[in-house]
């Protein structure tokens, strides 16, 4: 871990994904939630596998450790998984020793594809090293994800017939929450249409998203 924490260490001080706390004694931890969720949703954004936050690290990339022992990180994850949405928690917390004294790297797993994690129920992103209300173009470019994965596999028999009015209704809001600048639109859109535009029907097959 050791050399994880030199490469986090050599990086840019503007890297959006990762934050270095000094933290000798403690760190509050709804202050490590809203890191969180900025943390989680940028490293989704920016695509990489993960984001950090280093505690025992002054902001010049100083070491200088800190004490905050396992009871303490325990409390902290559970703070996490209760108050985050979806919830989610850390990868891993990572101890590293150093002749400086020990340095934390809480391993922050990359926001879900297509959704946005809060915490307390407010999103948040990065501005530089700022920690922000998450931007609406992040919020609606992690939003927008779509997931290539077995939901848009076509099944063969299945028809619109197949599909409740209700579904089909629930679609349509569900749709609207991502697409609010075409809320008109879709509207005017009759059902085939609607289906096809949500890519849940292709060449006037339903796919397996469909009938979920």
């Amino acid at each position: 871990m050791r050399e994880i924490l030199d490469k986090l260490l050599a990086l840019d001080a503007e890297t959006e994904y990762v934050e270095f706390k000094e933290a000798k004694f403690s760190y509050d931890s709804d202050k490590m939630g809203r890191y969180f969720s900025a943390l989680s949703n940028e490293a989704n954004y920016l695509d990489v596998d993960q984001g950090w936050m280093v505690l025992g690290v002054k902001d010049d990339r100083t070491i200088v450790g800190t004490t905050i022992n396992t009871n303490t990180v325990n409390k902290i994850k559970k703070e996490i998984g209760d108050h985050t949405s979806p919830r989610i928690n850390f990868n891993r917390v990572h101890k590293v020793a150093t002749e400086e004294g020990t340095v934390l790297l809480f391993e922050i797993p990359r926001a879900p594809m297509g959704q946005v994690v809060s915490w307390k129920g407010h999103a948040y992103g990065r501005d530089g090293e700022s920690n922000v209300g998450l931007q609406e173009q992040k919020r609606d470019f992690i939003k927008n994800q779509i997931i290539a994965d077995w939901s848009s596999e076509v099944v063969e028999d299945a028809t619109i017939d197949d599909l409740s009015d209700n579904a089909i209704a629930k679609a349509r809001e569900e749709f609207k929450e991502k697409n609010k600048h075409l809320i008109v639109e879709i509207d005017r859109w009759d059902d085939a249409t609607f289906l096809n535009k949500s890519k849940v029907r292709i060449k006037g097959k339903l796919t397996k998203a469909a009938i979920l």
